[in-house]
C-alpha cells in the first residue's frame, strides 16, 4: 500500500516502520525487561503477584527442570493447558527460555480435539490444569506425550491461600472430575527440582518456532501456524508502536480477561505489556461477571483488551459503571467484529474509546488498528500496523480502487512461516508473501480499512473461529444422520451461534439428541443451539452443499 494513504491516516507519534530484529528472540526480549523491570510487579492472579525478578527465577527453574529431568531438547513441543494463571506465564517464558516451542491448547477441548493437536504438533511434553486432567486421560495413550505436569489453580497462590482455593476447587465446588495419570509430576515439584538444577542457555535465532498455533485457517480441522520469534517480536512491537504515545513504560496494568492461550491476549497483553514493565492482571474466570467486576475495583486499571461481547458483559453487569475509570488509557477490541451500540456505550459509560483492530493467528495476529487518537468509534478496523502493507484484491488479480471491495492480502514481518506439516494449505493462503486473509474488505478516501464481510463461511462465536466443516464432521458422526450443514446466526450476546440443517435417516431423530452428541465431542462454544430437519440440502452440480443459500 501506498505510503501516501499511510500520511493520511497515520496518528502522530507512530512509525510507518518498526525493527523486527530488535531482539533476536522472544527470550532476549525476557531476559532484557526481567532485569530492567526487575522491582515491578509483572502479573497478579487472586491477589497474589510476581514481580518480573521472581518470574524471570521461577521460569529459569521450569526451564532447567524441563531441560535436565525431563531431557526436552531445543525444537521439541511444549504443550500448556491452563487457564489465566501465574503458571502460565512461568511455564511459557520457561519453556521458551529452554528453546522449544510452544504449544498453545484450550482448556476447554473435547478428547477428540485434545488428541487431534497433540498428535498434530507431536508434543513430547505438557502442562495441564488438574480440572481437565479427565480428558486427557481419555486419549494420552494415542499421542506422543511422555511427560504430564499436573497443576491445580491454586498452586501459586502462597502456601496458605493456595490450600484453600485448591480444596474449595476441588470439594467444595467439585470442579475437578476424578482422574488417573499415574506418572503426572506436579508442578510446584517441577519448580522445586529445577531449583537445584543447572539451566544452560539455548542459542535462538528470529528463525527459530516459537509457537505453533492452532487455527482452524478457512477450512478443516485445526492447524498449526508456524510463528518464529521474529514473527512474534516483529508483531509486539508493531503493537507497542501503535499504542505508545498513550502509554508510560513501568505505570500501566493491563486487565488480561481474554485467554493466554489465545494469541489475542499473548501478544496484546502478556508479551507487549512486558516490555512496557506493565502488569497483567490475569482474570482467571471472566464469565464470572459480578466477580470480575469486584476484582477491577481493586485496582487501578490503565487498559484493557477484549471482544465485543466481553465489553458488552461488562456494560450489562450492575456495578460496573460504578467502577472509577479516571486511570484508564485505552481498550482495545477485536476476534470479533465491535458492534457500534457497544463501542458508543463503552465510551459514555468509561470516557475510553473503544479502539477497533483487526488480526488472525497467521499475523501474530495483529494487522490494523484504530489509531490512538481517533475520537470516537467510526466503524473501520483503523489503519495497518506499522511495516505491514495490505492490498485489496478483485478476484481478476488486479487490485481494487479506493471504495471497491476486494480480498484483503496482508504482507509483513509478522506474516507466519506456514502451517506445520501442511505445505499443500500453505501454497494456498501464502502467494508471493502475501497472506490472503479470505476476509472480503474496502479501504476509503482517508487510508481506513472496514471489513464487509468474512470468510464466507466462518463463524465466530465471542471472537472464537468456528469452522463448518469440523461441526459438520462430528454431526455426522451419528447413525441418524444422512447430510449435515452448519451456518452461524445472529446472536444478541455471542455475535453468532451455530446453527446445523440436518438430513436424517429416521423421523424419529430429534434436536435435544444431536445437540447432546456434539456436546460430547466439541467445546461448548462450538455446539450447535439450532437444528433444522430437511428433506434435502441445496447443492451446487457437483454436489456441494451451498451454505450460503442455507443462510
Amino acid at each position: 500500500m501506498e505510503k501516501i494513504w499511510l500520511e493520511k491516516s497515520y496518528p502522530p507519534g507512530v512509525p510507518f516502520d518498526i525493527n523486527p530484529d530488535k531482539y533476536p528472540s522472544l527470550v532476549a526480549m525476557f531476559n532484557k525487561y526481567s532485569v530492567q523491570y526487575n522491582d515491578r510487579t509483572a502479573f497478579i492472579n487472586m491477589g497474589a503477584k510476581i514481580s518480573y525478578a521472581e518470574l524471570a527465577e521461577q521460569a529459569t527453574a521450569f526451564a532447567a527442570y524441563l531441560q535436565q529431568d525431563l531431557g526436552l531438547k531445543k525444537g521439541d513441543k511444549f504443550a500448556i493447558m491452563v487457564p489465566n494463571t501465574l503458571q502460565y506465564p512461568i511455564a511459557l517464558f520457561g519453556a521458551l527460555l529452554a528453546g522449544l516451542t510452544v504449544v498453545n491448547v484450550n482448556p476447554l477441548y473435547t478428547a477428540r480435539e485434545l488428541e487431534h493437536q497433540l498428535k498434530d504438533s507431536g508434543a513430547k511434553a505438557m502442562l495441564i490444569i488438574e480440572n481437565f486432567a479427565q480428558t486427557l486421560e481419555k486419549i494420552v495413550d494415542k499421542t506422543p506425550v511422555e511427560h504430564v505436569i499436573m497443576t491445580s489453580l491454586g498452586d501459586r497462590l502462597g502456601l496458605v491461600k493456595g490450600k484453600v482455593v485448591n480444596a474449595v476447587v476441588k470439594y467444595v465446588k467439585k470442579m475437578v472430575p476424578a482422574f488417573h495419570l499415574p506418572d503426572a509430576i506436579r508442578f510446584n515439584t517441577a519448580l522445586t527440582k529445577g531449583s537445584n538444577l543447572t539451566f544452560t542457555p539455548v542459542e535462538l535465532n528470529g528463525d527459530d518456532l516459537a509457537f505453533l498455533q492452532y487455527t482452524g485457517g478457512t477450512t478443516g480441522l485445526s492447524k498449526g501456524a508456524m510463528l518464529t520469534h521474529r514473527n512474534m517480536v516483529a508483531n509486539l512491537e508493531q503493537a507497542k508502536a501503535a499504542i505508545k504515545p498513550l502509554l508510560e513504560d513501568g505505570k500501566e496494568l493491563i486487565v488480561t480477561a481474554l485467554p493466554l492461550y489465545h494469541i489475542f491476549a499473548l501478544t496484546a497483553n502478556c508479551l507487549t505489556f512486558f516490555t512496557l514493565g506493565g502488569t497483567n492482571l490475569l482474570i482467571t474466570n471472566p464469565r464470572d461477571m459480578p466477580a470480575f467486576i469486584k476484582e477491577l475495583g481493586k485496582y487501578e486499571f490503565t487498559a484493557i483488551t477484549g471482544v465485543n461481547t466481553l465489553f458488552n458483559g461488562l456494560l450489562n453487569t450492575p456495578g460496573f459503571k460504578d467502577l472509577d475509570f479516571s486511570n484508564l488509557k485505552m481498550a482495545m477490541g477485536g476476534g470479533m467484529a465491535v458492534q457500534r451500540p457497544v463501542a458508543e456505550r463503552w465510551e459514555k459509560v468509561t470516557n475510553t474509546r473503544l479502539l477497533e483492530g483487526y488480526g488472525l493467528t497467521e499475523c501474530c495476529p495483529m494487522v490494523s488498528l484504530s489509531p490512538y487518537n481517533q475520537e470516537s468509534y467510526n466503524g473501520t478496523i483503523g489503519v495497518p500496523a506499522p511495516s505491514t502493507d495490505i492490498r485489496i484484491m478483485l478476484e481478476d488479480g488486479n487490485e481494487a480502487p479506493i471504495g471497491e471491495a476486494g480480498e484483503m492480502w496482508v504482507k509483513g514481518p509478522q506474516v507466519m512461516k506456514g502451517y506445520y506439516n501442511r505445505e499443500e494449505a500453505t501454497a494456498e493462503i501464502i502467494k508471493d508473501g502475501w497472506l490472503a486473509t479470505g476476509d472480503i474488505a474496502c479501504m476509503d478516501e482517508q487510508g481506513f480499512f472496514k471489513i464487509v464481510d468474512r470468510k464466507k463461511d466462518m463463524i465466530i462465536v465471542s471472537g472464537f473461529n468456528v469452522f463448518p466443516n469440523e461441526i459438520e464432521e462430528v454431526v455426522m458422526m451419528h447413525e441418524g444422520v444422512v447430510e449435515a450443514a452448519a451456518i452461524g446466526v445472529p446472536h444478541e450476546a455471542s455475535g453468532e451461534m451455530v446453527k446445523i440443517f440436518v438430513v436424517a435417516k429416521q423421523d424419529d431423530l430429534d434436536e435435544e439428541t444431536l445437540i447432546k452428541h456434539c456436546r460430547e465431542n466439541l467445546t461448548n462454544y462450538k455446539v450447535p443451539k439450532l437444528v433444522e430437519f430437511r428433506e434435502e440440502l441445496p447443492k451446487t452440480n457437483v454436489g456441494k452443499i451451498l451454505r450460503r443459500e442455507l443462510r
